[in-house]
């Protein structure tokens, strides 16, 4: 008899609707350039575009000390008419400052975490010890070099809309159909959590892997 596997629920944030407000915080490396042209694109999706003060921070090649990126975080984690926080850039920084947050509020009403690079501390975080979906996903500082397909599926991820990937490899892959939890992220921060709270279980998942650089 084959085994049947039930696959634990995780909580889910609300999707997005028009009108709905965004956070762009910075808890990690400051901005280099403008992010104009992102925070338009989520104006134009309908949302109402909330700036942190790390946005425009700097302190070193951080967007502020750790004290300031933390406070800019959790206000954003505490409000709750905000219902996504999507990190402005990655880089390096928000390793330093994920044991000062306190997600007792965010764990009483999730919301969407948004980034990838650095920020899959965050996300990895939200589901080792909050058992909460994320999105691995484009940010703000690299929308005006990404693809149209790739924001749009941000888009429809947030807004609730059907999303669907195809890939295509020249290498053999093995032919089945299977279905799990897809978690993953930067394979050096994943590595750089391992042994502590923010680890995920990676136990029957699907895992993916961004490069390290």
């Amino acid at each position: 008899m084959a085994k049947i596997s039930v696959l634990p629920m995780i909580k889910q944030p609300p999707y997005l609707k028009k009108g709905d407000k965004i956070a762009i915080v910075c808890p990690a490396k400051k901005l280099p350039k403008s992010i104009a042209y992102g925070i338009s694109i989520l104006q134009q999706w309908g949302l109402e575009v909330v700036i942190g003060k790390t946005v425009a921070g700097s302190y070193h090649q951080f967007s502020g000390t750790d004290e300031e990126r933390t406070a800019d975080l959790q206000q954003f984690l505490d409000d709750k008419s905000i219902k996504a926080i999507i990190a402005g850039r990655g880089g390096y920084g928000t390793i330093r400052i994920i044991d000062k947050l306190d997600f007792t509020t965010f764990n009483e009403q999730p919301k969407w975490l948004i980034g990838f690079s650095d920020i899959t501390i965050l996300l990895s975080h939200a589901l080792a010890e909050l058992n909460t979906q994320s999105i691995h996903a484009q940010m703000p500082y690299t929308f005006d070099e990404s693809t149209p397909e790739a924001l749009e599926s941000l888009r429809k991820s947030l807004f609730g809309e059907p999303v669907s990937y195809t890939y295509s490899s020249e290498f053999p892959n093995r032919v089945g159909t299977t279905k799990g939890i897809l978690v993953g992220g930067n394979l050096s921060l994943l590595i750089a959590v391992e042994g502590s709270i923010s680890e995920m279980d990676y136990t029957d998942k699907i895992l993916f892997f961004r490069g390290c650089w």
